[in-house]
């Protein structure tokens, strides 16, 4: 209701400053744009009016004057894309303009899978210990207080977050896999309203990774609906997408509708060529929920590639007491002969990213911490093994030792045809799964998914554009309008009178992403200008070094 108001409200002032004024002022006045409101129906040619944070009026202002004006030349004009799924936690310490999002129109970045808040001593240690090629001080203990300080750090877009399951239970647990008594549960359940009323969108996991995998579904759902007292959310990346993949879908469903949470879906797909059939089934079951009025929805980035951890050719359960135990347990003859074995199963229980690629020709080394390593980088497994002189499965696993990190690499797990046909789900929003770069400097250290530079894009480009899996306009409305009331995120994802002005400009004849797996720190093309908040953080296709990106948080937020 007072979200309601406060737009009335704008567009009461907006109205009477046109009337009242011979020649109204705006700060900047984008012209002439073809104009995508968000909601899926058809654009309309008319002037956006900007006044500080705010989309002051839409239409005819060929009067007005402003400080600025942007002539769209007919060009697309829709509300800033939403990033579902980003990992920007670390990469905008570095450099906050993200600019391989942002020269995609992406103006808000959800924090997803795990969480830099809340932090013990311990987990502060660890990850400042643990810290790769971006460095930056962790001196901070609750989630809300690592966003206000990324947001007083200065960041070119939006940032929200989930707070994590694995980390609360980290937090509260450790890293073994134990269960949690009665206590220790109130004491996780606390946390996580804790974070709520800090700002958290929600829940999240990730649960094919160790510790969030010793999590049972009943903790999931216990933590699920502290989050659904505050009109919060859940989102998952499930515990199987291969082999498991649709009891885990009905785990993701229970989970939602028990709690009362909405639900997000992260990442879908069907990964590992013998699970691809198993699209169809996912979609009708999801669907079916959706019908019966469960409110779930779905991410996906467009690639037929993934990228995490080589430590996933491992069972989570070698991580039990986290990757200091895992590492040491590589280093014992008996456990290696154990694992090389288990690297080329195709087990029920786990899920075997190794197996689901088709082995170390399909996996490709994309990031290390130790210089000495680097040199691996764009290679596949199994191009390194053969340069070692090793077996795969030995390389594998002394990598992942002499790096003392997970080490991180793409895995070919999806198929093209899936690929497309989720991109055109009228419930599907996108998410990179990566952080946002900038192609210079501490970046070009390693390397990158493609993803981080492409991923809205493509998806506008080669599935929007040449495969026409859904029109342009449904396009924006999944980019924008879609994820931000998914997430009850007031104000945003619309071109509306009254709401924040995270806007793009782009063209839909020449948008076009250009990184690859050999050549990932390549910007896209085709957006000319972005604002995030009324200011242009975009322009003309360059940066502008300003860094209006606030902590945008979610509904059971207590200032």
């Amino acid at each position: 209701m007072q979200s309601n108001l406060r737009t009335l409200l704008f567009a009461v002032l907006a109205a009477c400053t046109i009337a009242c004024q011979t020649k109204p002022t705006f700060d900047t006045i984008i012209s002439q744009g073809m104009i995508y409101d968000g909601s899926g129906g058809k654009p309309i040619v008319a002037d956006i009016g900007i006044l500080n944070d705010t989309i002051a009026a839409i239409g005819d202002l060929s009067k007005a004057t402003a400080r600025e004006v942007v002539n769209a030349n007919g060009k697309a004009v829709a509300p800033g894309f939403i990033n579902m799924m980003g990992h920007s936690e670390e990469s905008l310490f570095a450099d906050g303009r993200g600019q391989s999002d942002i020269r995609q129109g992406v103006t808000l970045e959800v924090f997803c899978e795990m969480s830099f808040g809340p932090l013990n001593e311990q987990m502060k240690k660890q990850l400042q210990e643990g810290q790769g090629d971006i460095k930056y001080p962790v001196n901070w203990n609750t989630l809300g207080e690592y966003m206000q300080q990324l947001e007083k750090k200065g960041i070119s877009p939006n940032i929200a977050s989930y707070v994590g399951a694995g980390t609360i239970r980290t937090h509260v647990l450790g890293e073994g896999k134990v269960a949690p008594s009665p206590d220790q549960l109130k004491q996780m359940q606390k946390l996580v309203d804790e974070a709520m009323q800090q700002g958290a969108l929600g829940v999240t996991c990730a649960l094919i990774y160790p510790p969030d995998n010793f999590a049972t579904t009943d903790e999931l759902i216990a933590l699920c609906k502290v989050a659904a007292n505050y009109g919060g959310s859940y989102s998952s990346h499930i515990r199987s997408e291969g082999n498991q993949f649709i009891p885990a879908l009905e785990e993701f469903i229970r989970i939602c509708k028990e709690s009362g949470v909405t639900g997000e879906l992260h990442h879908l797909k069907a990964a590992g060529k013998n699970n691809w059939n198993k699209m169809d089934t996912a979609i009708a079951l999801l669907e079916k929920a959706r019908t019966a009025g469960l409110p779930i929805a779905a991410d996906m980035y467009t690639y037929v590639a993934g990228a995490t951890g080589l430590t996933s050719c491992f069972p989570p359960s070698l991580q039990d007491g986290g990757f200091g135990k895992l590492r040491e347990r590589l280093k014992d003859p008996a456990t290696r002969k154990a694992m090389k074995a288990a690297m080329n199963s195709n087990p029920m229980d786990w899920e075997n990213l190794y197996s689901g690629a088709g082995g170390g020709e399909h996996i490709l080394l994309l990031s290390f911490k130790q210089d000495s390593l680097k040199k691996y980088t764009g290679k596949t497994l199994a191009e390194v093994a053969a340069i070692r002189k090793q077996p795969i499965e030995e390389c594998a696993m002394d990598l992942i030792i002499q790096d003392s990190t997970r080490v991180g690499v793409a895995y070919f797990l999806m198929n093209e045809e899936n690929v497309r046909k989720q991109a055109g789900l009228h419930w599907v929003s996108f998410g990179s799964d990566e952080g946002s770069y900038t192609n210079e400097g501490v970046f070009l250290k390693s390397s990158a998914h493609p993803r981080a530079y492409g991923n809205f894009a493509r998806f506008l480009g080669k599935y929007v554009r040449e495969e026409k899996v859904c029109t342009l306009e449904e396009a924006i409305y999944k980019l924008s309008c879609l994820p931000a009331e998914h997430l009850k995120i007031p104000r945003r994802g619309r071109l509306k009178t009254g709401y924040f002005a995270d806007i793009v400009l782009f063209d839909p004849a020449t948008i076009q992403d250009h990184a690859t797996f050999q050549q990932p720190h390549q910007y896209a093309t085709g957006v000319s200008d972005v604002w995030v908040n009324g200011k242009a953080v975009l322009s003309k296709g360059s940066p502008t070094g300003a860094s209006p990106g606030r902590f945008v948080k979610g509904p059971g937020y207590k200032g």
